[in-house]
């Protein structure tokens, strides 16, 4: 008997989900994202198979999903309730497997630990209980530790079922480049090229010295680990617990004073600190995220001189951020994100990283 690791990711979930409200948009293209009205300024937060056929993937602004879907593609606004309510049926059918641990890491994915001699049983057995429970399909990554299962997933894509372990692992990935690594986003993959690192191969023989000059002792290590497939394997079923909350708006016609700049990060502010004071949780840090006309993104944070449960403090540090802006551009979106104390008091920029952003 051997200790596996299976990542479960719901195919497709929030369109899925869509689909089986309205089963007469099945085969079409259907996109998810904003009010559902592709001429306001919203991302798409998902896309059917059928629509990815055409370029159009989730974080596209609508505008842009607009011209490049069919004249049969269905846009739809965002339900977050029936997405919650899908996911809370996907995990209780998990949790129903005999033997099983469950790590939940988000609304269309989880991580199962397992203890087995047939991986693959399990995965059809999880694959079967979910489609039983709820009519949607999932595909399972395995793996003899959580990297290499989260990668492996991809290649199961759709409705099936890949296994990745350090047998395989750079026969499969050695010659991928370092963006199709869990964890490596376009910025990382820049400066790893900058250091003649392209491939997951080659990062694997990086030197670590040379990594660790560029993104630090901790970050240094991890990559080049990373690029062996090496990472945690313990599955851990402890309940998930909200790290910030944040709110975020995409304006339909650009902030262009400080005055509205200011008015909506007050009005911001106060939703996310409301959101963590009805978790009883002061809040520690406060981040604010700018999106500058016509796409330029940036975020800045400043730490609160100590902890809060005053909603005048989060506001005035939500105010101080915004008057950092640049007066002279435009604004389309702003967000304000309010990281909390952890229940044991620890500080969160030691822990896990959160699972969500702004």
């Amino acid at each position: 008997m051997s200790d596996w690791v299976l990542h479960v990711d719901m195919d497709q979930f929030i369109a899925a989900v869509e689909v089986l409200r309205r089963p007469e948009l099945a085969g079409r293209p259907v996109i998810v994202g904003g009010g559902g009205d592709p001429t306001e300024r919203a991302v798409v937060s998902t896309a059917s198979y059928e629509a990815r056929a055409f370029g159009i993937g989730s974080g596209m602004p609508l505008k842009i999903a607009a011209r490049k879907a069919p004249e049969d593609a269905v846009f739809l606004p965002v339900d977050h309730e029936a997405y919650a309510a899908a996911s809370h049926e996907v995990m209780a059918a998990l949790r129903s497997l005999p033997g099983v641990v469950l790590e939940v890491i988000g609304w269309d994915e989880c991580f199962l630990g397992v203890t087995t001699d047939d991986p693959e049983r399990l995965a059809r057995e999880a694959q079967e209980a979910v489609l039983a429970a709820t009519d949607l399909h999932c595909s399972v990554g395995i793996g003899d530790n959580k990297v290499r299962a989260k990668i492996a997933t991809d290649f199961g894509k759709p409705r099936g079922m890949f296994r990745l372990t350090a047998e395989n692992w750079f026969e499969v990935m050695g010659e991928k480049g370092t963006r199709e690594l869990w964890g490596v986003g376009p910025k990382v993959q820049k400066r790893l090229a900058g250091h003649g690192i392209e491939t997951v191969r080659q990062l694997a023989d990086a030197d670590e010295q040379a990594l660790v000059a560029e993104f630090g002792p901790r970050m240094g290590i991890w990559y080049r680990e990373l690029g062996s497939g090496i990472g945690p394997r313990v599955v851990d079923d402890t309940p998930w617990v909200a790290r910030s909350h944040s709110r975020e708006t995409t304006y339909q016609q650009n902030l262009t004073t400080p005055t509205e700049v200011e008015a909506a990060v007050i009005e911001l502010a106060g939703h996310a600190f409301d959101d963590c004071a009805a978790e009883g949780r002061p809040v520690i840090r406060v981040h604010l995220k700018v999106r500058y006309a016509p796409f330029e993104t940036k975020t800045f944070g400043r730490k609160l001189p100590a902890p809060t449960a005053e909603r005048d403090d989060v506001v005035a540090a939500a105010v101080t951020l915004a008057g950092t802006l640049d007066t002279d551009r435009e604004v389309r979106l702003l967000g304000v994100r309010a990281e909390m104390a952890m229940p044991d008091d620890g500080d969160p920029a030691e822990r896990t990283p959160v699972r969500g952003r702004i």
